[in-house]
């Protein structure tokens, strides 16, 4: 995709972005050939069909295959710090002045002689690295997958030990529709307490009431897509008086079916109409081949949110930054001195 236009010299956010979804093809063709996997790198379109959305792809099912399939490309730790660089890297690249890349400990050490634990390190670590290099905070979310409850408690112990040393959050992602959330809900509940900022992936691919009970019941601040709260005015009316931030990632939705072939996306309305707040997100730009810019692009284009609405936007993001409250300050400080937005 090419469409960014100018939205590249724009500061801006970008709070849902999965690293594991965010590797360069170039660099994954690298690794295959190096490590001689069973993919075809030399037939650059059916390589690209194991690890990025295609016209054939048909919706979530799809969508989650891309990842089964780059676990097989994480086979060393310096691997895992060479694709934390290099997602820093291009996430400053695209403008972007506040990133949290979210990851998953589990599927980068699963192929690989290193823990999970030591992968969250190596990522920690190559992540500060290539933030002072490019000028640009980069924070860690530890993200569990819901179809792997047996790791949860080691992923919640390695996110805890993490804060204040670049891990700042627990996010629960996966499938939403068929595996269930209870066996998370005592975890989330102690990393909310311990002081981790909260993120769950909810009302994508199934209904509004996932959203309820993310902000209820798991004491979620921020919701990963949860564009199904159109279907339900109270959980509207919930979400706006507690002020949670929706992470809005509109390519993403189209192309894992989350909104309906041919429909409009809702983030318009959501902001516009019901007074929610959102910020744009890409979720994993590498998969959909999109850069936030595109996503401000699209956004501007297709839906007719002005530079002001998509500015607010990014400002939003900015406010509920899983950050303390004076590295929170600076950073909308900086977003508002530089967007003449405020």
């Amino acid at each position: 995709m090419n469409r960014a236009g100018n939205w590249t010299d724009l500061p801006k956010v970008d709070l849902h972005r999965h690293l594991e979804g965010s590797i360069r093809s170039g660099t994954l063709r690298e690794i295959a050939r190096e490590n001689r996997l069973e993919f075809p790198v030399e037939d650059s379109e059916r390589f690209l069909a194991h690890v990025q959305m295609t016209a054939a792809d048909r919706g979530v099912d799809d969508f989650l295959a891309k990842f089964a399939a780059l676990r097989h490309f994480f086979l060393s730790a310096e691997v895992v710090e060479r694709i934390t660089r290099e997602a820093v890297e291009d996430a400053a690249r695209d403008g972007i002045r506040y990133l949290e890349l979210r990851f998953n400990p589990v599927a980068l050490s699963a192929r690989n002689e290193i823990s999970a634990a030591e992968a969250a390190e190596r990522v920690r670590r190559a992540c500060a690295e290539a933030a002072a290099r490019h000028d640009i905070d980069a924070r860690l979310i530890v993200s569990i997958n819901r179809a792997e409850p047996e790791r949860a408690e080691e992923m919640f112990e390695i996110a805890l030990a993490g804060v204040g040393d670049g891990i700042t959050g627990l996010d629960l992602s996966g499938d939403e529709i068929h595996a269930p959330i209870a066996p998370f809900v005592d975890l989330i509940q102690r990393a909310r307490d311990a002081g981790l900022g909260i993120s769950i992936h909810a009302g994508e691919w199934a209904g509004a009431e996932n959203v309820r009970f993310a902000i209820e019941v798991l004491g979620a601040t921020r919701i990963g897509h949860g564009i199904r709260i159109v279907d339900d005015p109270s959980i509207i009316e919930l979400a706006r008086g507690r002020g949670t931030l929706l992470e809005v990632c509109i390519t993403s939705n189209r192309l894992t079916r989350a909104i309906p072939d041919g429909a409009e996306h809702p983030v318009r309305d959501l902001v516009r109409v019901h007074g929610l707040n959102c910020t744009l997100c890409t979720d994993d730009p590498a998969i959909l081949d999109v850069t936030l810019s595109d996503e401000f692009d699209i956004a501007h284009r297709d839906l007719g949110l002005t530079p002001k609405e998509l500015g607010e936007m990014t400002l939003a993001g900015a406010r509920r930054a899983f950050l303390d409250e004076e590295s929170r300050r600076r950073l909308v400080d900086r977003l508002e001195r530089e967007t003449a937005i405020g």
